[in-house]
């Protein structure tokens, strides 16, 4: 059913000023089944990550920040460990050591070449050099292994630089500052980007049904996130009694961990029908109606003044069928019909102000 209405050029100008109301086409679109569920964010284990010291020492500085975002390679935090002043002065020691044998060894090679020291005195100065060349690199493997580059120390130090091994967001600070750190000690976790999924309870009925790759949308605290499902485990929650699908939620945003939320599913064979943007849907007279632009026919009511040139719109009452995340499925309107696919609210509101009066 469709009704005209009437709104004065100057009515709807002063409801949206000089910006045009968007317009679309009716048109097929598919959708798919739909279920409403409840859902819960959460991270995988794998999704987490510990920087820890490898090294004991006292917790100097934090660089980072709880719920920071920050990038593979940053520095996290500096600890002065007298465990790192050992190794590195033993390091530089070394490596004095093994320049001084090493120029050793190259002067009783020359001897040998002239003929004026033995293989024996020779062999015995090779030892020496490649006893110290072995230490030293087993030193520098272990300073490498903690993320200390040894070509580029002078001078022995005790500071000593936790990185982050991902990029993602500071989730915990684990140690207060100037506190002691021992060996293996987790000091700030990490939590990658990208990583949340989402647990959604299904009846059990429907645990056969749903796909992998199947959409899931959270109605996160009224922002709509797109999923998509990655599995559905094996066992069901002893809690709801309902079988549950994990699905991988899209995008970067920082969401929180553990909260509940309301979430639809959209899965199985889809069906086309005629459909509209959502935002163009708008509740009247207690039914659903879409604004149409009114198509170009002589009219009385143009008639009627010749001071005050008019904007008609027609009210078009539709029936919702389904719907999905942005589309609608509509009876009331035929394929390739222009609508006004949003802001629709300044239509109604010229139309609710219009019937009040004459608008003084």
């Amino acid at each position: 059913m469709i009704r005209k209405i009437f709104l004065t050029l100057m009515t709807v100008a002063a409801l949206f000023g000089e910006e045009s109301l968007p317009m679309d086409t009716v048109k097929e679109h598919l959708f798919a089944q739909k279920l409403e569920v409840n859902s819960q964010i959460i991270q995988l284990s794998s999704a987490k990550q510990e920087v820890t010291s490898l090294l004991a020492g006292h917790l100097e500085r934090y660089f980072v920040a709880p719920s920071q975002r920050i990038h593979k390679g940053q520095k996290v935090a500096l600890i002065d460990s007298p465990e790192l002043s050992k190794m590195t002065a033993s390091y530089l020691a070394l490596k004095q050591q093994y320049a001084a044998q090493k120029k050793n060894y190259d002067s009783m090679k020359r001897l040998y070449d002239k003929g004026m020291t033995s293989l024996q005195e020779l062999n015995r100065e090779s030892i020496k050099k490649d006893a110290l060349l072995s230490k030293l690199n087993t030193l520098k493997s272990q300073l490498r292994s903690i993320g200390v580059d040894p070509d580029r120390l002078a001078k022995p130090t005790s500071a000593y630089t936790l990185y982050a091994h991902t990029s993602g967001i500071v989730a915990s600070l684990e140690l207060p500052l100037h506190a002691s750190v021992d060996r293996e000690r987790n000091i700030v976790s990490i939590v990658k980007e990208h990583a949340y999924y989402a647990m959604s309870y299904i009846p059990l009925r429907y645990a056969k049904t749903l796909r992998k790759g199947d959409k899931i949308v959270l109605d996160y605290f009224g922002s709509s996130i797109p999923s998509r499902i990655t599995q559905i485990l094996p066992e069901v929650d002893k809690e709801t009694k309902r079988a549950v699908a994990l699905s991988a939620i899209e995008g970067d945003k920082k969401l929180f961990i553990g909260a509940f939320v309301g979430s639809t599913i959209y899965f199985g064979e889809k069906k086309r029908y005629l459909a509209v943007k959502k935002s163009a849907l708008s509740f009247f007279n207690n039914e659903w109606v879409v604004f149409l632009p009114k198509e170009e026919e002589a009219s009385e009511a143009k008639k009627e003044s010749e001071e005050e040139e008019e904007a008609p719109y027609d009210i078009a009452v539709v029936k919702i069928i389904t719907t999905d995340d942005k589309y609608a499925a509509i009876e009331g309107l035929k394929a390739g019909q222009e609508y006004i696919s949003g802001k629709s609210y300044y239509v109604k509101s010229a139309l609710l102000k219009g019937s009040l009066g004459d608008g003084d």
